[in-house]
């Protein structure tokens, strides 16, 4: 499967981005997703990750309540919403797929991954 990751940029603290990967290739609704990110002198992190179905996200405690993981199995593409973006959120951020119902949360159980898109909260 190919993933194309967009919608990064540059917001200030406390603003908003939207996220998305689309997907191509196979059957998008067997994927499970995750989205991770990797900031400058740092090993990747997970960031979220969602069911093949939607049914069930997994949040890193650094983004819950915060962030918000969407998946539309009908355009093949899954979303991370950002909002109260903090400095600490700066990273080129990863979508990842992997043939599962579930959500893995571990980078080495996924098998595809996006270009990434960097994402700069700066003032």
């Amino acid at each position: 499967v190919q993933l194309q990751a967009s919608g990064g940029g540059l917001v200030q603290p406390g603003g908003s981005l939207r996220l998305s990967c689309a997907a191509s290739g196979r059957t998008f609704s067997n994927y499970g997703m995750g989205w991770f990110r990797q900031a400058p002198g740092k090993e990747r992190e997970i960031v979220g990750a969602i069911s093949s179905t939607g049914g069930t996200a997994y949040y890193a405690d650094s983004v819950k309540g915060r962030f918000t993981i969407s998946r539309d199995n009908a355009k093949s593409t899954v979303y991370l919403q950002m909002n109260s973006l903090k400095l600490e959120d700066t990273a080129v951020y990863y979508c990842a797929a992997r043939f599962t119902r579930a959500q893995p949360i571990w980078s080495r159980e996924y098998d595809y991954w996006g270009q990434g898109t960097q994402v700069t909260v700066s003032s």
